[in-house]
């Protein structure tokens, strides 16, 4: 239910794009995320880092490109925010003493420090990957194609690196982590 949540703002603009034009559904992720950003705050007293971080960036991007007519600075986002994303995932490695994936994942997930490090520098390439994919759609095919790739392409390239991430985790996950007891069932 958490990844259609996170999603709603990009399904609504790839709804407002077919219906009307890529400026309606720039104006439509604006207040898409405003909406979603909202509801997190009244519902739960507190905004995801993540939200909050795409919200400005929407706002701003999102903004520039009703302002000056121009569709490229909310072509831009994507990339900026996969980029943000993997500066901290990388920089973490340098600032606590624990990478930023085993700090969200180590209360589900018990892994040798080395695994929690390789983990880490895989979401790193992957978020830099993502970026530059994205760039590469929004300046070397249609606007359609880019729209198209924004949900389904950066979607299913999402899922399919969890599912390989699942494949690498599951050598390291003992036995004892995989038994549920009767009450966990």
């Amino acid at each position: 239910m958490k990844f259609l949540s996170d999603l709603f703002p990009v399904i609504l603009f790839f709804i407002a794009y077919k219906m009307y034009d890529f400026y309606v559904a720039t104006a439509v992720i604006i207040v898409a995320t405003l909406v979603q950003v909202g509801y997190n705050w009244f519902r739960n007293h507190k905004v995801e880092k993540m939200h909050l971080i795409t919200l400005i960036l929407v706002l701003l991007f999102g903004g520039l490109t009703l302002y000056l007519k121009d569709p490229i600075f909310l072509k831009w986002k994507p990339t900026v925010v996969n980029w943000l994303f993997a500066i901290v995932f990388f920089g973490s490695h340098f600032i606590g003493n624990r990478p930023l994936v085993e700090r969200m994942m180590r209360n589900n997930v018990s892994l040798p420090q080395p695994v929690w490090s390789r983990l880490n520098i895989a979401w790193t390439l992957f978020f830099i990957a993502m970026g530059a994919a994205n760039l590469y759609v929004a300046f070397n095919f249609s606007e359609d194609t880019w729209v198209n790739f924004k949900l389904f392409g950066m979607m299913g390239m999402t899922i399919l690196f969890i599912v390989f991430q699942a494949f690498y985790l599951a050598k390291f996950i003992t036995e004892s982590e995989q038994k549920t007891t009767p009450e966990e069932s």
